[in-house]
């Protein structure tokens, strides 16, 4: 079986005044069906952009992102947000709510955007919401939650569809320790328990231990674990 996630010799070059700076170069990596992968650089190491690359957010300037068996390159605009809506959710850094829906709201408002028939499945949406600790909160504003509980809505949100892929950047980079065991503790569930695929960008080696394998990242370029830890010292 292919693997669910291919990036091919990625390249990503931005144009800055008269400049081309490269962002990543020659990236080429893979992850399997069921796995929860961390990906770890400091920043400016081309995480961001290799996740917005995996999202089919952007275009690699060469290279292909191959996304269960869809050839990002090869689709149109139209068949890339199809895709990306039926088979990934995204979780960030910053929670992206909606304001004036309530956290169910914020919720259930990924089934219309993924354009699914039907209702939210309410048993998985409780077994969702009982597990982050949010069920007795689903009433409430952003603005009458949390940063822990808002980002735990959000998790919600990408987990709701039971999307193949998770894709996470920095998921708890706004968050004290306690939230973000509890954040972290729920994608590894997802990954466990719902077979969901996880890649997470993270620049925190401890948050990066919750994952099966992790993928270092340096100006641009994947590196091995001994290069990692000797810019480390």
């Amino acid at each position: 079986m292919a693997p669910i996630i291919q990036a091919e010799n990625l390249t990503k070059t931005y144009r800055v005044g008269k400049v081309d700076v490269p962002a990543l170069q020659g990236v080429t990596f893979s992850v399997e069906r069921g796995e929860f992968v961390t990906i770890v650089g400091p920043s400016g190491s081309g995480k961001s952009t290799l996740f917005y690359l995996l999202g089919g957010l952007t275009q690699a300037t060469s290279g292909r992102v191959i996304i269960d068996g869809d050839d990002f390159a090869k689709l149109s605009d139209a068949q890339r947000t199809k895709a990306r809506k039926k088979k990934i959710a995204f979780v960030f850094q910053k929670f992206n709510l909606l304001p004036t829906l309530t956290a169910r709201g914020n919720i259930e408002i990924a089934h219309e955007i993924a354009g699914t028939n039907g209702k939210v499945d309410e048993a998985f949406m409780r077994k969702v919401t009982g597990l982050l600790g949010i069920e007795d909160r689903l009433d409430h504003r952003p603005s009458e939650l949390s940063g822990g509980q808002q980002q735990r809505v959000a998790l919600a949100r990408a987990l709701v569809n039971r999307p193949s892929i998770i894709l996470a950047d920095e998921p708890t980079g706004n968050l004290d320790t306690k939230n973000s065991d509890v954040v972290l503790s729920m994608l590894r569930e997802s990954n466990k328990e719902f077979g969901q695929t996880v890649l997470m960008i993270t620049h925190n080696p401890a948050a990066a231990r919750y994952g099966d394998r992790t993928i270092y990242m340096r100006d641009g370029q994947i590196i091995s674990a001994e290069e990692a830890a000797k810019h480390e010292q």
